[in-house]
């Protein structure tokens, strides 16, 4: 009862099934209740007896324990490659501290998406009236995108780059997850434009169609 075993349920004890992995379980707490009563026995033969504060060998080396229930652990050390495109939806509001010297610099910026951290973002960024009339923009989306997160600091920092519009309507929203994404939306370019065909309405030829596979 004094040994305490955490294991980690995986695609290996998915593959056998529930009661694979509590037949494990079973087998190495016995194991491991062998051992203790067995050292037990061995250390009442010498001679040495257990008061009643001694209730009994506890486990608490994590060595002593099989290496398929110890929780591995790492650590970063390096950011290899930048996925995340920094940008992010959401919303700003004024910070809660209205007599700290930040109020005055800066605004607090919300994401939509939870994952990503809030950031701080200027004052200087935001619409002119923003400090005035804060609640004309409580529901208008913007786009920031992180610059800066230092390591001392709960809230990144960032800057705004866009106002999207109101939250809710399918344009804003839309724009806003293709650039979280880094999606590129803007116009074909001329060179692009110049590849279609510009007599219209184009036709397939009948001779195009001689050599195609119709899937119509």
């Amino acid at each position: 009862p004094d040994v305490i075993i955490e294991a980690q349920f995986d695609d290996n004890d998915a593959e056998h099934g529930q009661d694979y992995l509590q037949d494990t379980l079973t087998d190495d707490i016995k194991k491991l209740s062998l051992d203790t009563d067995e050292k037990g026995k061995a250390a009442g033969l010498t001679g040495v007896h257990r008061t009643k504060q001694d209730d009994g060998p506890k486990v608490n080396d994590p060595r002593l324990l099989p290496d398929e229930f110890l929780q591995r652990t790492a650590k970063v050390v390096y950011i290899l490659e930048k996925k995340h495109s920094r940008a992010a939806t959401g919303f700003i509001k004024l910070l809660a501290d209205r007599n700290s010297e930040l109020f005055k610099r800066c605004a607090m910026f919300s994401p939509v998406d939870h994952r990503v951290p809030r950031v701080y973002v200027p004052l200087a960024d935001c619409p002119p009236d923003f400090v005035t009339k804060p609640e004309a923009y409580s529901q208008m989306l913007f786009i920031c995108r992180i610059v800066d997160w230092k390591e001392d600091n709960n809230f990144a920092s960032g800057q705004l780059c866009k106002s999207l519009g109101q939250a809710g309507e399918i344009e804003p929203e839309s724009e806003g997850i293709l650039t979280e994404y880094g999606v590129d939306f803007s116009d074909f370019s001329p060179e692009v434009l110049e590849c279609l065909p510009q007599n219209l309405p184009w036709v397939i030829s009948p001779g195009e169609l001689a050599k195609r596979r119709d899937l119509r």
